[in-house]
């Protein structure tokens, strides 16, 4: 009984993470949050409204450059993950891909806006640091770059 809570408890809290990810992703390209109508006018002012649209798929003006260190500990959180990803198969196995990345730019001073800007700086860090992770890697997902699983919406 108390096997099957824990698995519950498991199967919860990576649902939540993964409708985090994906809800702070929706956020990032929807431009973020609204406050107030955008209607809305002061006596004496016109409201306009001018959108901007970024960019989908350019490279950032300058790469993102990390540490070696972080560039290794994306390999030991990587290297583990090689036989989950190649029994989960790639649909799996690439949302755990997605989910690591982004755990690993935050906690390597990377922001997921960054991170989404360049995604290409996994590819780089893990040919560095650990090819042979990266080529398991990328035959257990199917992808032809790892930042290809990195969801960029």
């Amino acid at each position: 009984m108390r096997q099957r809570a824990w698995t519950t408890v498991r199967t919860a809290r990576g649902a939540l993470m993964v409708a985090g990810v994906c809800g702070a992703a929706l956020l990032t390209a929807c431009g973020g949050v609204q406050t107030g109508s955008p209607t809305a006018s002061t006596p004496g002012s016109s409201a306009t409204t001018s959108a901007t649209a970024a960019p989908t798929g350019a490279a950032p003006a300058t790469p993102l450059e990390v540490s070696d260190k972080a560039a290794q500990n994306l390999c030991d959180m990587m290297e583990p993950e090689l036989s989950n990803w190649r029994v989960q198969g790639p649909t799996i196995g690439r949302i755990g891909l997605n989910l690591m990345a982004h755990e690993w730019a935050l906690t390597n001073g990377v922001g997921n806006q960054q991170l989404l800007g360049d995604t290409a700086v996994v590819d780089r860090s893990t040919s560095a640091a650990c090819p042979d992770v990266r080529t398991q890697a990328l035959e257990a997902l199917e992808l032809p770059e790892l930042a290809a699983g990195v969801l960029t919406l």
